[in-house]
């Protein structure tokens, strides 16, 4: 493990915190703690990083001690040495938690740490070692599909169909040849065609599981905190995640978005206090 001073500013919010590693395996993990009391872990979205949650971990820094995470391929946490999957992250903070010094941790997730945590709820080690969740933006749930979306889906099934009957070696040259070409590029959403070769593969992996499946066998208390304008994942995905499990609760957050806890802090503040004292 190593520690390295850091300050880290947002608007006129500074917040001083080191860096700490947790060895998953091969994988190190960066990590920020900040606050005192029962412990938290908070967990951010996709292409985002500890640093957009510090915020929120400070305003919760009187009644919890807040691990505040870099998921593997983000931040300043290196990237895996393969694609992972859901179950792969759930499986790395899984092992987080299981190192703290700690009977059971509460969590904060956003988005992408939203797909982590109900994979992680729903298993019995989620179960014995989770009490409250608070899920902000949570992703995981089937999207409703536009005909846009379709036929960028169908066209480039076809643009691949003539390069599939291709043997091994010149498939994957032909194929990358095509991913190369600005048509293809079109096809694809500008999060997709910045990412390396390894997150992209993740990324697949993880849009393309939806986890209805998880939300009977999560047992816990779980708020969940949407924007109004959450253009991300909608609000009808938090109203499904709330249907799906037994005690959860549905809070929106007016004139607020995606970021919830950043559109309207203050507002996020008092409800994820009232929740977790």
């Amino acid at each position: 493990m190593f520690q390295s001073a850091g300050s880290v500013k947002f608007g006129k919010i500074q917040i001083m915190a080191e860096n700490h590693t947790f060895n998953y395996g091969d994988q190190s993990i960066i990590y920020q703690t900040i606050g005192d009391g029962k412990p938290l872990v908070v967990l951010h979205g996709w292409g985002s990083s500890k640093r957009v949650m510090m915020p929120v971990a400070k305003h919760l820094s009187r009644l919890r001690k807040s691990y505040v995470l870099d998921l593997p391929g983000f931040g300043e946490s290196p990237e895996p040495d393969r694609g992972w999957s859901i179950d792969d992250y759930a499986d790395a903070v899984e092992a987080f938690i299981n190192d703290l010094p700690y009977e059971k941790v509460d969590l904060l997730v956003h988005s992408f740490g939203g797909r982590i945590v109900l994979k992680l709820l729903s298993r019995e080690f989620g179960k014995s070692h989770v009490d409250k969740v608070l899920i902000t933006g949570g992703a995981g749930m089937k999207p409703k599909r536009s005909m846009k979306f379709y036929f960028r889906k169908y066209t480039a099934k076809t643009l691949k169909a003539p390069f599939m009957v291709l043997p091994g070696s010149l498939r994957e040259k032909a194929l990358s040849w095509l991913r190369s070409t600005s048509l293809w590029k079109s096809l694809g959403s500008s999060e997709y065609s910045e990412l390396s070769g390894v997150m992209r593969e993740t990324f697949v992996r993880s849009v393309t599981e939806y986890l209805e499946p998880c939300l009977p066998d999560i047992p816990h208390e779980v708020l969940l905190i949407w924007g109004r304008n959450d253009d991300a994942t909608p609000v009808y995905q938090g109203q499904r995640i709330e249907k799906g499990i037994e005690h959860a609760a549905l809070v929106i957050i007016e004139d607020a978005g995606h970021y919830a806890f950043l559109d309207k802090p203050k507002q996020f503040a008092r409800i994820a206090e009232a929740f977790f004292k």
